[in-house]
């Protein structure tokens, strides 16, 4: 079931971790570990196709390790459940048409990556800029308006209508920092945080799933219960065991 592309795992559940981290989602959502979007378990049982993206990298004191981990039983656990999987590291490197190709073919692209500096890193920004760029009349037509037609609205050319996207994120941020109106983001939740990125994947017509987030994993890593927590999202969001 599992197409593997260039990937770099972490050997081991236990170790410790000294990095930063990430995390995501859209602004309507409230900002739980696990973020709710919607999404029937009609559609959930038809996606069987499932792209997963590592976004995971070493720089400064983050060495990647906790979504390389993440990105890794995400995509085990999906295999064992009958999933057709394909993944790519993208720090590893690319090549922007073959991506293209694989969103064409996936019902579902996941996205695993760190949270820095309030987004994602920058090789996954470079990584939208270059693969959505090379997918222009394949994943999107065009920014949907007309000059003939005042109704056509931007952000409504995207090609991908039917597919989903998900973001499972790490960040060094407790909880409360999402969650409390006193505290850093205000209570606007972890969608807040990531709206362009939601926009980006909207933009294509595509549809969010709910978000995972795991949070303070530098400060209180706890790797084997996120995982846990993780394949039980997993489970829920795609009915898959």
């Amino acid at each position: 079931m599992r197409d593997c592309e260039a990937r770099v795992f972490c050997p081991s559940l236990s170790y410790s971790w000294a990095h930063i981290s990430l995390l995501s989602a859209h602004p309507l959502i409230t900002s739980t570990s696990a973020s709710r979007r919607p999404g029937s378990g009609t559609e959930r049982s038809a996606m069987k196709k499932v792209l997963f993206l590592n976004g995971g990298k070493q720089f400064a004191h983050s060495d990647g390790r906790y979504d390389a981990t993440l990105h890794r039983a995400g995509v085990a656990f999906m295999d064992r459940a009958g999933f057709d999987v394909k993944e790519t590291f993208i720090d590893g490197g690319y090549n922007a048409a073959e991506e293209v190709q694989k969103f064409l073919w996936a019902d579902v692209i996941v996205w695993q990556m760190p949270g820095w500096w309030m987004g994602a890193p920058w090789t996954v920004k470079k990584y939208i800029d270059e693969v959505f760029t090379e997918g222009h009349g394949s994943l999107y037509a065009n920014d949907g308006r007309t000059r003939s037609d005042a109704s056509q609205t931007y952000g409504s050319g995207g090609l991908l209508q039917g597919k989903q996207y998900m973001i499972s994120a790490t960040w060094n941020a407790p909880q409360k920092a999402f969650d409390d109106a006193s505290d850093f983001f205000e209570a606007k939740g972890v969608d807040a945080v990531y709206f362009p990125f939601h926009k980006a994947n909207e933009f294509l017509g595509m549809t969010g799933l709910p978000t995972f987030l795991a949070v303070d994993v530098m400060k209180m890593p706890n790797i084997e219960a996120d995982v846990q927590r993780y394949e039980a999202h997993l489970g829920k969001v795609f009915g898959a065991q």
